[in-house]
Protein backbone atom coordinates (compact mmCIF):
# COMPACT_ATOMS: atom_id res chain seq x y z
CA UNK A 1 0.00 0.00 0.00
CA UNK A 2 3.15 2.58 -0.80
CA UNK A 3 1.09 3.49 -3.38
CA UNK A 4 -1.46 4.48 -1.30
CA UNK A 5 0.92 6.88 1.09
CA UNK A 6 2.34 8.22 -1.92
CA UNK A 7 -1.08 9.25 -3.55
CA UNK A 8 -2.18 11.05 -0.02
CA UNK A 9 0.92 12.92 -0.38
CA UNK A 10 0.81 14.00 -4.00
CA UNK A 11 -2.62 15.41 -2.74
CA UNK A 12 -1.43 17.56 -0.44
CA UNK A 13 1.33 18.84 -2.16
CA UNK A 14 -0.81 19.76 -4.83
CA UNK A 15 -3.71 21.45 -2.84
CA UNK A 16 -1.30 24.43 -2.71
CA UNK A 17 -1.61 24.89 -6.52
CA UNK A 18 -5.89 24.99 -6.59
CA UNK A 19 -5.39 27.88 -3.30
CA UNK A 20 -3.03 29.81 -5.88
CA UNK A 21 -5.20 29.01 -8.85
CA UNK A 22 -7.28 32.24 -10.63
CA UNK A 23 -11.34 31.99 -10.01
CA UNK A 24 -11.26 31.47 -13.98
CA UNK A 25 -9.29 28.76 -13.97
CA UNK A 26 -11.75 27.11 -10.91
CA UNK A 27 -14.85 27.95 -12.85
CA UNK A 28 -12.93 27.20 -16.34
CA UNK A 29 -12.54 23.41 -14.57
CA UNK A 30 -15.81 23.18 -13.12
CA UNK A 31 -17.63 23.78 -16.86
CA UNK A 32 -15.21 21.89 -18.66
CA UNK A 33 -16.18 18.54 -15.90
CA UNK A 34 -20.15 19.83 -16.10
CA UNK A 35 -19.76 19.65 -20.70
CA UNK A 36 -17.58 16.50 -19.77
CA UNK A 37 -20.43 15.02 -18.16
CA UNK A 38 -22.72 15.20 -20.92
CA UNK A 39 -20.22 14.36 -23.56
CA UNK A 40 -19.32 11.14 -21.94
CA UNK A 41 -22.81 10.12 -21.05
CA UNK A 42 -22.57 6.62 -23.12
CA UNK A 43 -18.88 6.14 -21.24
CA UNK A 44 -20.20 6.27 -17.99
CA UNK A 45 -23.16 4.32 -18.47
CA UNK A 46 -21.27 1.52 -20.07
CA UNK A 47 -18.67 1.87 -16.88
CA UNK A 48 -21.65 1.85 -14.40
CA UNK A 49 -23.25 -1.06 -16.46
CA UNK A 50 -20.23 -3.45 -15.54
CA UNK A 51 -20.78 -2.67 -11.62
CA UNK A 52 -24.49 -3.25 -11.99
CA UNK A 53 -23.54 -6.61 -13.49
CA UNK A 54 -21.37 -7.35 -10.56
CA UNK A 55 -24.21 -7.01 -8.18
CA UNK A 56 -27.65 -9.03 -7.01
CA UNK A 57 -30.52 -7.93 -9.06
CA UNK A 58 -32.34 -7.68 -5.41
CA UNK A 59 -29.80 -5.32 -4.22
CA UNK A 60 -31.13 -2.63 -2.54
CA UNK A 61 -28.42 -0.74 -2.96
CA UNK A 62 -28.37 -0.57 -6.75
CA UNK A 63 -30.73 2.43 -7.04
CA UNK A 64 -28.21 4.09 -5.58
CA UNK A 65 -25.31 2.46 -7.44
CA UNK A 66 -27.26 3.68 -11.05
CA UNK A 67 -26.29 6.36 -13.47
CA UNK A 68 -28.61 7.02 -16.64
CA UNK A 69 -29.16 10.19 -18.97
CA UNK A 70 -31.26 11.68 -16.65
CA UNK A 71 -29.15 11.47 -13.74
CA UNK A 72 -25.97 12.22 -15.34
CA UNK A 73 -27.89 14.99 -16.60
CA UNK A 74 -28.82 16.09 -13.24
CA UNK A 75 -24.64 15.90 -11.95
CA UNK A 76 -23.58 17.83 -14.77
CA UNK A 77 -26.30 20.32 -13.91
CA UNK A 78 -24.72 20.44 -9.79
CA UNK A 79 -21.32 21.06 -11.45
CA UNK A 80 -22.74 24.30 -12.93
CA UNK A 81 -24.53 25.14 -10.40
CA UNK A 82 -21.34 25.31 -7.98
CA UNK A 83 -19.29 26.83 -10.83
CA UNK A 84 -21.68 29.76 -10.16
CA UNK A 85 -21.35 29.81 -6.31
CA UNK A 86 -19.08 32.45 -5.19
CA UNK A 87 -15.70 31.60 -3.71
CA UNK A 88 -16.29 30.22 0.44
CA UNK A 89 -12.54 31.23 0.90
CA UNK A 90 -10.94 34.45 1.17
CA UNK A 91 -13.62 36.09 2.71
CA UNK A 92 -12.91 38.88 5.93
CA UNK A 93 -15.06 37.62 8.80
CA UNK A 94 -13.58 40.21 10.79
CA UNK A 95 -11.72 43.45 10.81
CA UNK A 96 -10.02 45.49 13.21
CA UNK A 97 -7.22 47.55 14.59
CA UNK A 98 -5.92 46.79 18.09
CA UNK A 99 -4.68 50.18 20.09
CA UNK A 100 -1.34 49.20 19.56
CA UNK A 101 -1.82 49.82 15.78
CA UNK A 102 -1.82 46.19 14.38
CA UNK A 103 -4.48 45.10 11.94
CA UNK A 104 -6.34 41.97 12.28
CA UNK A 105 -8.10 40.23 9.84
CA UNK A 106 -9.99 36.95 10.49
CA UNK A 107 -10.06 35.17 7.18
CA UNK A 108 -12.54 32.28 5.37
CA UNK A 109 -9.44 29.58 4.00
CA UNK A 110 -9.75 26.30 2.75
CA UNK A 111 -9.68 23.25 5.19
CA UNK A 112 -6.70 21.89 3.21
CA UNK A 113 -7.16 18.30 1.72
CA UNK A 114 -10.88 16.39 2.26
CA UNK A 115 -10.97 13.00 2.36
CA UNK A 116 -14.25 10.87 2.03
CA UNK A 117 -14.78 7.52 2.35
CA UNK A 118 -18.20 6.68 0.65
CA UNK A 119 -20.41 3.77 -0.65
CA UNK A 120 -22.06 2.65 -4.05
CA UNK A 121 -23.32 6.38 -4.97
CA UNK A 122 -20.91 7.27 -8.07
CA UNK A 123 -22.81 10.91 -8.08
CA UNK A 124 -20.74 11.25 -4.82
CA UNK A 125 -17.27 11.28 -6.75
CA UNK A 126 -18.28 14.37 -8.48
CA UNK A 127 -20.34 16.30 -5.84
CA UNK A 128 -17.53 16.44 -3.90
CA UNK A 129 -15.03 16.64 -6.07
CA UNK A 130 -17.16 19.59 -7.39
CA UNK A 131 -17.51 21.22 -4.02
CA UNK A 132 -13.74 20.73 -3.13
CA UNK A 133 -12.47 22.34 -6.55
CA UNK A 134 -14.39 25.25 -6.02
CA UNK A 135 -13.70 25.61 -2.66
CA UNK A 136 -9.97 24.83 -3.10
CA UNK A 137 -9.57 22.20 -1.23
CA UNK A 138 -7.54 19.14 -1.80
CA UNK A 139 -9.58 16.26 -1.80
CA UNK A 140 -8.60 12.23 -1.38
CA UNK A 141 -12.00 10.25 -2.83
CA UNK A 142 -12.21 6.48 -1.35
CA UNK A 143 -15.30 4.44 -2.90
CA UNK A 144 -16.16 1.51 -2.90
CA UNK A 145 -15.41 -1.77 -4.89
CA UNK A 146 -19.16 -1.66 -6.25
CA UNK A 147 -18.86 1.26 -8.21
CA UNK A 148 -15.30 1.08 -8.97
CA UNK A 149 -15.32 1.09 -12.64
CA UNK A 150 -17.80 3.72 -12.61
CA UNK A 151 -15.71 5.80 -10.29
CA UNK A 152 -12.78 5.27 -12.32
CA UNK A 153 -14.50 6.47 -15.55
CA UNK A 154 -15.23 10.01 -13.57
CA UNK A 155 -11.98 10.37 -12.11
CA UNK A 156 -10.64 10.30 -15.42
CA UNK A 157 -13.56 13.13 -16.57
CA UNK A 158 -12.19 15.36 -13.38
CA UNK A 159 -8.85 15.29 -13.86
CA UNK A 160 -8.91 16.55 -17.57
CA UNK A 161 -10.95 19.12 -16.60
CA UNK A 162 -8.66 19.78 -14.29
CA UNK A 163 -5.32 19.94 -16.78
CA UNK A 164 -7.45 21.54 -19.52
CA UNK A 165 -7.72 24.41 -17.07
CA UNK A 166 -4.05 24.54 -16.06
CA UNK A 167 -5.12 23.35 -12.22
CA UNK A 168 -2.71 20.16 -11.18
CA UNK A 169 -4.65 17.41 -11.45
CA UNK A 170 -3.35 15.44 -8.04
CA UNK A 171 -5.44 18.33 -6.09
CA UNK A 172 -7.97 15.22 -7.02
CA UNK A 173 -7.26 11.90 -6.14
CA UNK A 174 -9.30 8.46 -6.26
CA UNK A 175 -7.75 6.06 -4.05
CA UNK A 176 -8.40 2.13 -4.77
CA UNK A 177 -10.97 0.60 -3.53
CA UNK A 178 -9.95 -1.53 -1.36
CA UNK A 179 -10.92 -1.73 2.46
CA UNK A 180 -7.61 -1.94 3.66
CA UNK A 181 -6.83 1.60 2.16
CA UNK A 182 -9.17 3.22 5.09
CA UNK A 183 -6.55 2.53 7.51
CA UNK A 184 -3.91 4.81 5.49
CA UNK A 185 -6.74 7.42 5.91
CA UNK A 186 -7.25 7.30 9.55
CA UNK A 187 -3.43 7.35 9.92
CA UNK A 188 -2.72 10.41 7.88
CA UNK A 189 -2.95 12.82 10.07
CA UNK A 190 -0.48 15.15 8.85
CA UNK A 191 -1.44 15.06 5.20
CA UNK A 192 -5.62 14.65 5.70
CA UNK A 193 -7.51 17.80 7.76
CA UNK A 194 -10.90 15.99 7.73
CA UNK A 195 -12.51 12.56 7.18
CA UNK A 196 -16.25 12.84 6.24
CA UNK A 197 -17.51 9.08 6.21
CA UNK A 198 -20.92 8.50 3.83
CA UNK A 199 -22.99 5.66 4.19
CA UNK A 200 -24.71 3.37 6.38
CA UNK A 201 -24.42 3.81 10.03
CA UNK A 202 -22.10 1.15 10.11
CA UNK A 203 -19.60 2.65 8.44
CA UNK A 204 -19.93 6.00 9.77
CA UNK A 205 -19.49 4.13 13.40
CA UNK A 206 -16.52 2.96 11.81
CA UNK A 207 -14.74 5.25 10.90
CA UNK A 208 -15.86 7.73 13.99
CA UNK A 209 -14.15 5.23 15.82
CA UNK A 210 -11.05 3.91 14.45
CA UNK A 211 -9.44 7.26 12.67
CA UNK A 212 -6.92 9.69 14.29
CA UNK A 213 -7.79 12.39 11.51
CA UNK A 214 -10.98 14.55 12.60
CA UNK A 215 -14.45 12.83 11.14
CA UNK A 216 -17.32 15.02 10.29
CA UNK A 217 -20.19 12.93 10.42
CA UNK A 218 -23.12 12.92 8.16
CA UNK A 219 -25.35 10.47 9.27
CA UNK A 220 -27.24 7.82 8.66
CA UNK A 221 -31.30 8.47 8.83
CA UNK A 222 -33.84 6.89 10.47
CA UNK A 223 -36.50 9.95 9.58
CA UNK A 224 -39.97 9.86 11.19
CA UNK A 225 -43.05 11.64 10.16
CA UNK A 226 -45.78 12.10 12.92
CA UNK A 227 -49.34 12.62 11.82
CA UNK A 228 -50.36 14.81 14.33
CA UNK A 229 -54.34 14.65 15.37
CA UNK A 230 -55.17 18.08 13.90
CA UNK A 231 -53.50 16.99 10.56
CA UNK A 232 -55.13 17.53 6.86
CA UNK A 233 -55.33 14.00 5.96
CA UNK A 234 -54.62 14.95 2.33
CA UNK A 235 -51.32 16.53 3.03
CA UNK A 236 -50.52 13.81 5.37
CA UNK A 237 -51.17 11.44 2.72
CA UNK A 238 -49.30 12.94 0.25
CA UNK A 239 -46.33 13.67 2.45
CA UNK A 240 -46.19 10.25 4.01
CA UNK A 241 -46.12 8.42 0.89
CA UNK A 242 -43.90 10.94 -0.58
CA UNK A 243 -41.31 11.08 2.31
CA UNK A 244 -40.82 7.09 1.76
CA UNK A 245 -41.46 5.95 -1.77
CA UNK A 246 -39.85 8.95 -3.96
CA UNK A 247 -36.51 7.59 -3.42
CA UNK A 248 -36.33 5.22 -0.39
CA UNK A 249 -32.87 4.17 -0.86
CA UNK A 250 -31.61 7.71 0.60
CA UNK A 251 -31.28 9.03 4.02
CA UNK A 252 -34.02 11.92 3.75
CA UNK A 253 -36.31 8.97 2.96
CA UNK A 254 -38.69 8.43 5.89
CA UNK A 255 -38.44 5.27 7.67
CA UNK A 256 -41.67 5.23 10.32
CA UNK A 257 -44.54 6.84 10.55
CA UNK A 258 -46.30 7.93 14.18
CA UNK A 259 -49.90 8.62 13.83
CA UNK A 260 -52.06 9.74 16.58
CA UNK A 261 -54.45 7.72 18.27
CA UNK A 262 -57.35 10.24 17.28
CA UNK A 263 -56.66 10.24 13.49
CA UNK A 264 -55.46 7.01 12.83
CA UNK A 265 -58.63 4.88 11.58
CA UNK A 266 -59.20 7.56 8.99
CA UNK A 267 -55.35 7.99 7.93
CA UNK A 268 -54.23 4.47 7.87
CA UNK A 269 -57.31 3.54 5.68
CA UNK A 270 -56.63 6.48 3.31
CA UNK A 271 -52.47 5.72 2.99
CA UNK A 272 -52.96 2.24 2.49
CA UNK A 273 -53.55 2.24 -1.34
CA UNK A 274 -51.08 4.65 -2.01
CA UNK A 275 -48.54 2.57 -0.23
CA UNK A 276 -50.02 -0.74 -1.58
CA UNK A 277 -49.71 0.64 -4.82
CA UNK A 278 -45.85 0.91 -4.55
CA UNK A 279 -45.28 -2.44 -2.99
CA UNK A 280 -44.35 -0.95 0.80
CA UNK A 281 -43.72 -3.55 3.37
CA UNK A 282 -45.59 -1.81 6.69
CA UNK A 283 -44.09 -3.09 10.17
CA UNK A 284 -47.13 -2.04 12.28
CA UNK A 285 -47.33 -1.52 16.22
CA UNK A 286 -50.31 -3.57 17.87
CA UNK A 287 -52.66 -1.43 17.21
CA UNK A 288 -51.65 -0.29 13.39
CA UNK A 289 -51.37 -3.76 12.60
CA UNK A 290 -55.19 -4.04 13.77
CA UNK A 291 -55.93 -0.62 11.99
CA UNK A 292 -54.26 -2.15 8.59
CA UNK A 293 -55.78 -5.63 8.58
CA UNK A 294 -56.20 -6.45 4.52
CA UNK A 295 -53.26 -4.52 4.14
CA UNK A 296 -51.42 -7.03 1.32
CA UNK A 297 -47.97 -6.37 2.84
CA UNK A 298 -48.64 -6.68 6.56
CA UNK A 299 -45.67 -7.62 9.71
CA UNK A 300 -45.83 -7.34 13.32
CA UNK A 301 -42.99 -4.91 13.87
CA UNK A 302 -40.45 -5.88 16.04
CA UNK A 303 -38.66 -3.18 18.54
CA UNK A 304 -35.61 -3.38 15.93
CA UNK A 305 -37.51 -2.17 13.41
CA UNK A 306 -38.18 1.44 14.93
CA UNK A 307 -34.25 1.55 14.73
CA UNK A 308 -34.09 0.72 11.38
CA UNK A 309 -32.67 2.79 8.46
CA UNK A 310 -34.42 0.81 5.81
CA UNK A 311 -33.11 1.92 2.37
CA UNK A 312 -36.18 0.42 0.96
CA UNK A 313 -39.80 0.07 0.46
CA UNK A 314 -40.29 -0.85 3.83
CA UNK A 315 -41.31 1.41 6.57
CA UNK A 316 -42.20 1.07 11.05
CA UNK A 317 -46.11 2.55 11.79
CA UNK A 318 -46.81 3.28 15.30
CA UNK A 319 -49.92 4.96 16.34
CA UNK A 320 -49.56 7.09 19.52
CA UNK A 321 -51.47 9.00 22.24
CA UNK A 322 -50.25 12.68 21.29
CA UNK A 323 -47.36 15.07 20.84
CA UNK A 324 -46.05 13.79 23.77
CA UNK A 325 -45.55 10.27 23.28
CA UNK A 326 -44.72 11.31 19.81
CA UNK A 327 -41.64 13.49 20.85
CA UNK A 328 -40.42 10.76 23.15
CA UNK A 329 -41.01 8.54 20.45
CA UNK A 330 -38.50 10.21 18.40
CA UNK A 331 -35.73 11.66 21.03
CA UNK A 332 -35.46 7.70 21.60
CA UNK A 333 -34.88 6.38 18.32
CA UNK A 334 -34.04 9.65 15.79
CA UNK A 335 -30.70 9.86 14.49
CA UNK A 336 -31.09 13.24 14.36
CA UNK A 337 -30.90 13.62 10.60
CA UNK A 338 -34.79 14.91 9.24
CA UNK A 339 -37.73 14.72 10.90
CA UNK A 340 -41.21 15.78 10.09
CA UNK A 341 -44.82 16.52 11.79
CA UNK A 342 -48.28 17.10 9.90
CA UNK A 343 -50.67 19.22 11.98
CA UNK A 344 -52.57 22.29 10.90
CA UNK A 345 -52.10 23.36 14.60
CA UNK A 346 -49.22 25.92 14.61
CA UNK A 347 -48.52 25.74 18.06
CA UNK A 348 -48.17 22.17 17.77
CA UNK A 349 -46.00 22.40 14.97
CA UNK A 350 -43.96 25.47 16.62
CA UNK A 351 -43.39 23.06 19.64
CA UNK A 352 -41.88 19.86 17.70
CA UNK A 353 -39.52 22.47 15.57
CA UNK A 354 -38.50 23.68 19.01
CA UNK A 355 -38.14 20.39 20.92
CA UNK A 356 -36.99 17.87 17.90
CA UNK A 357 -33.03 17.30 18.03
CA UNK A 358 -32.25 16.82 14.51
CA UNK A 359 -30.34 18.50 11.48
CA UNK A 360 -33.41 19.58 9.83
CA UNK A 361 -37.44 19.58 11.14
CA UNK A 362 -40.28 20.29 9.24
CA UNK A 363 -43.69 21.20 9.46
CA UNK A 364 -46.07 20.13 6.52
CA UNK A 365 -43.67 19.38 4.23
CA UNK A 366 -41.54 16.03 2.94
CA UNK A 367 -38.35 14.81 4.69
CA UNK A 368 -37.14 14.21 1.37
CA UNK A 369 -36.61 17.99 1.00
CA UNK A 370 -32.85 17.53 3.23
CA UNK A 371 -30.50 17.59 0.40
CA UNK A 372 -27.99 20.69 -0.61
CA UNK A 373 -29.21 21.41 -3.83
CA UNK A 374 -33.19 21.48 -2.87
CA UNK A 375 -31.42 23.83 0.37
CA UNK A 376 -30.14 25.98 -2.74
CA UNK A 377 -26.55 25.19 -1.50
CA UNK A 378 -25.44 23.61 -4.93
CA UNK A 379 -24.67 19.61 -4.31
CA UNK A 380 -23.67 18.74 -0.93
CA UNK A 381 -20.71 15.99 0.63
CA UNK A 382 -23.39 14.67 2.64
CA UNK A 383 -26.12 15.55 5.65
CA UNK A 384 -24.25 16.25 8.75
CA UNK A 385 -26.09 15.15 12.28
CA UNK A 386 -23.31 16.38 14.44
CA UNK A 387 -23.09 19.69 16.11
CA UNK A 388 -19.40 20.81 16.00
CA UNK A 389 -18.64 22.54 12.45
CA UNK A 390 -21.66 21.89 10.80
CA UNK A 391 -24.85 20.44 10.80
CA UNK A 392 -27.28 19.62 7.81
CA UNK A 393 -26.27 19.60 4.09
CA UNK A 394 -22.53 19.83 4.33
CA UNK A 395 -21.90 22.24 1.36
CA UNK A 396 -19.73 24.70 0.02
CA UNK A 397 -19.96 27.26 2.56
CA UNK A 398 -18.61 24.58 5.04
CA UNK A 399 -15.80 23.50 3.64
CA UNK A 400 -13.62 26.05 5.18
CA UNK A 401 -12.02 27.33 8.42
CA UNK A 402 -10.68 30.35 9.69
CA UNK A 403 -6.98 32.08 9.76
CA UNK A 404 -6.17 34.90 11.72
CA UNK A 405 -3.83 37.14 9.27
CA UNK A 406 -2.31 39.79 11.30
CA UNK A 407 -0.47 42.90 9.71
CA UNK A 408 2.27 45.17 11.74
CA UNK A 409 4.43 47.47 11.43
CA UNK A 410 7.70 46.57 13.88
CA UNK A 411 5.38 45.86 16.71
CA UNK A 412 6.70 44.15 19.67
CA UNK A 413 5.34 42.45 22.71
Amino acid sequence: MKQVETQIIKTYKAAVHLRRATEQQIKGALRSLADALQQNTAVLIKANGKDLALQAPDNPRNDRLMLNEQRIKAIANAVRKISRLPDPSGKVLEKKVLPNKLLLEKVAVPLGVVGAIYESRPNVTFDIAALCIRSRNGCLLKGSSEADNTNKAAIKLIKKALEDNGINADCVTLLPSEREVVQHLFTATRYIDVLIPRGSASLIEYVRKNSQVPVIETGAGVCHVYIEQEADLNKAVNIAVNAKVSRPSVCNAADTLLVDEAVAPAFLEAVQPQLAKYGVEVFADNTAFKLLKGYPHLQKAKPEHFDTEFQSLRCAVKVVKGIEEALVHIQEHSTRHSEAIVSENKKHCKRFMQEVDAAAVYANASTRFTDGEEFGLGAEIGISTQKLHARGPFALEKLVTEKWMVTGNGQVR
